[in-house]
């Protein structure tokens, strides 16, 4: 058997994260006296790193302030958890659909995320899922999506050769990102990024239902 590696996003993908993206958006913005971006807006930055994303928010901040805003970003998620408020449940049958990928023996799993280790880390501990994937790629390592860069890592731990991985996730920034490496893409349309958007990235496929990937998989590698 060949192995086959199995990308996914996080945030829009796995779990639906946006009232806490949207919270610390609105309170970094406020606690500089600017305006928040709208949840449009907000949304439509999800996936790529902090300094790129809000460098699309306010394309008008010099570095300095982009990392003031950064920080404060990051300042709110930790309050968010430390007050309890952490609370960004998987979406429905994802972890049904993710038990019964990684029972297949010649599938490998991983994520490839534009949250940072920790936040990564608090997400996989949340919903237990420590341990489950074998490649994790965040973005404290890489350059921001839709640069390769992570899933060309995740190749180079697992061996595993491009032709035989696929990247999933809910924005064109995880379409372009898989495709630049050289992987199949698969585009989910309960995410942020407008379907419509999601399909000018030129997915290989896009479900409406994790349910149906284990099926879709067997038939992009048939």
């Amino acid at each position: 058997m060949t192995p086959k590696l199995i990308l996914f996003d996080v945030d829009g993908t796995l779990v639906d994260s946006q009232n806490h993206i949207l919270a610390a958006m609105t309170h970094a913005f406020e606690r500089h006296g600017m305006t928040p971006p709208s949840r449009a807006a907000t949304l439509s930055i999800v996936g790529l790193s902090l300094p790129q994303a809000i460098a699309r928010l306010a394309p008008e901040l010099d570095d300095q302030k982009n990392a003031e805003l950064v920080e404060a970003y990051k300042r709110s998620f930790v309050e968010n958890r430390t007050g309890g408020r952490d609370h960004s449940p998987l979406y429905p049958h994802v972890r049904d659909v993710l038990e019964t990928l990684k029972a297949v023996p010649d599938y490998v799993l991983g994520v490839a995320t534009g949250k940072s280790r920790q936040g990564l880390d608090i997400v996989l501990r949340t919903h237990k899922l420590t341990g489950f994937f074998m490649t994790e790629q965040v973005s404290d390592h890489h350059p921001s999506k839709p640069h390769p860069a992570m899933v060309q890592a995740a190749l180079s731990e697992t061996g595993i050769e491009p032709g035989h991985a696929v990247m999933i996730g809910d924005t064109s920034f995880d379409m372009d990102m898989g495709r630049a490496a050289g992987a199949h893409t698969v585009g989910v349309s309960w995410g942020y990024h407008p379907l419509e958007t999601l399909q000018k990235a030129s997915p290989a496929r896009i479900i409406d239902d994790i349910r149906h990937l284990p099926a879709q998989l067997s038939e992009l590698w048939s």
